[in-house]
């Protein structure tokens, strides 16, 4: 009954604004950030993924980030990253803020993506700020930059703030939508998690799409348990 009422709202919506989560790419094989307890070779991500990790062994921080650089090239979008770009075309207005940095959305044909913590695909040199995008296996680590500065991975680390912009963009998309699709995230990772309340509190129809109920799941106006690739078709 739930998935029927939210088809109706999703499918009378001019307006589709969408935040998604680990949990969209993690139904295509990409490990979330929190497998493996959290840890890599015995160091916590959150100490991995820092300036100040960088600043002091900026080798071992990129053996992380090349691991896991070829772990997301070898994923292909699955079917809730499909649906999502067919639903773009669907509406007059549509906007698709992420936290993740893998590209499926991309790769599957979604066009108004924000990329909320960077894209792990863009090389950002710390010397002169020029960016490139890089899916080469990289044999050299760190990697240089024409200029001779070390690139680092173009996503946002700990302590930093996210690209410039991204959130207002978001919250101006959300507040304006009819619709608001909350999916495969924890929504415990702020300031995106920030958009769910807001949602609710300027009156628009959030559906939340997750295996496991959030800190929001009894706020929102539709919570439908499950995987992003079986109810997201399902919403088509």
């Amino acid at each position: 009954m739930k998935i029927k009422q939210a088809r109706d709202a999703v499918r009378a919506a001019k307006s589709i604004a969408v935040l998604t989560g680990a949990g969209v790419s993690a139904e295509s094989g990409i490990p979330t950030f929190r497998s493996n307890g959290g840890y890599w070779k015995t160091h916590r991500f959150e100490d991995l993924a820092t300036p100040e990790a960088f600043k002091r062994d900026p080798k071992f921080v990129w053996e992380f980030y090349e691991e896991r650089r070829r772990s997301m090239a070898a994923a292909k979008p699955n079917a809730g990253h499909v649906a999502l770009a067919e639903l773009e075309w669907r509406v007059p207005t549509f906007t698709l803020a992420t936290q993740n940095i893998d590209g499926l959305h991309d790769a599957a044909g979604s066009r108004n993506v924000i990329k909320l913590h960077g894209d792990i695909w863009v090389l950002r040199c710390v010397a002169c700020g020029r960016e490139r995008e890089d899916r080469s296996r990289l044999e050299v680590l760190p990697p240089r930059c024409g200029c001779g500065g070390m690139l680092r991975p173009g996503v946002v680390w700990f302590g930093e703030m996210l690209p410039d912009g991204a959130m207002t963009r978001s919250t101006e998309a959300v507040v304006t939508a009819d619709v608001f699709l909350v999916v495969g995230t924890s929504a415990r990772v702020f300031p995106a998690a920030g958009l769910i309340p807001l949602a609710v509190q300027s009156g628009v129809t959030v559906v939340e799409i997750n295996p496991e109920a959030t800190d929001f799941s009894s706020e929102v106006n539709y919570m439908l348990k499950g995987p992003a690739a079986e109810i997201l078709p399902a919403l088509l």
